[in-house]
């Protein structure tokens, strides 16, 4: 990357290292992103061991499909093929949506060119594979190598700080899992939703993402996912 792009990412990527708080992490973020023409943001944990495994999202932000339409987690993932697609990367790739009577495509692309909206995947890997990816989308992005290198750095960074501040650290209460804990992450692991897992056991979905959260901090991880590998590999549930 260019020297002053390299300084931007390096001063941005400290900036959001310190943050104590999600917005904090969402303005350095966009006074970098701005300049190279992004002005959408999606911020997400996901892993690779399901197809459609997206775990939480951190951050939506801006008009990303059209006619000022609010967007939410669920629609986002509903209707952005990208956030599946991300499951499949092994780095950082480009894509472009255009709109035709037959609705939005979506395409990866090796450098966005003309109309439409573009947009910059970045995952984001950890020791246990794919942990989580950032989407910056906007309709006249700096594609450059150097641009493109820049905001991958950035957008790493601000997964990793976001996720520090809104999951568990690792090691804080490990130990042992509950009974139901490991009913719960059992269920899960068997390809079952929350909704499911809860009329299943008689309690609700809210009880059952507590169970879930409960189980991610004695295990010290940061994704359902990777709780589920985990227990396996401890033998509390079965592979």
């Amino acid at each position: 990357m260019s020297g002053m792009q390299a300084e931007a990412a390096f001063r941005t990527a400290l900036a959001i290292e310190g943050s104590a708080a999600l917005p904090a992490i969402e303005e350095a973020v966009r006074a970098f992103a701005r300049p190279l023409g992004y002005d959408r943001f999606v911020l997400f944990s996901a892993s690779a061991a399901r197809d459609d495994e997206v775990e939480r999202i951190y951050w939506v932000e801006g008009e990303w499909f059209g006619a000022g339409q609010e967007v939410d987690a669920e629609t986002y993932v509903r209707r952005c093929p990208m956030t599946r697609h991300v499951l499949q990367a092994s780095e950082p790739f480009f894509w472009t949506k255009t709109e035709s009577r037959a609705g939005e495509l979506y395409r990866v692309v090796r450098m966005p060119r003309g109309r439409g909206l573009h947009g910059l995947q970045v995952p984001v890997f950890g020791p246990l594979g794919l942990e989580g990816a950032m989407s910056l989308g906007g309709e006249r992005i700096d594609a450059s190598s150097p641009a493109r290198l820049a905001a991958s750095v950035v957008a790493a960074a601000a997964f990793r700080a976001a996720r520090g501040l809104l999951e568990a650290p690792a090691g804080e209460l490990t130990g042992r899992l509950s009974d139901r804990e490991r009913e719960v992450l059992a269920w899960t692991a068997a390809g079952r939703r929350q909704a499911e897992i809860a009329a299943t056991l008689g309690l609700s979905e809210r009880t059952v993402e507590n169970h879930l959260r409960r189980a991610r901090r004695r295990l010290g991880v940061a994704t359902t996912a990777q709780a589920v590998r985990a227990a396996i590999r401890t033998g509390d549930i079965e592979g």
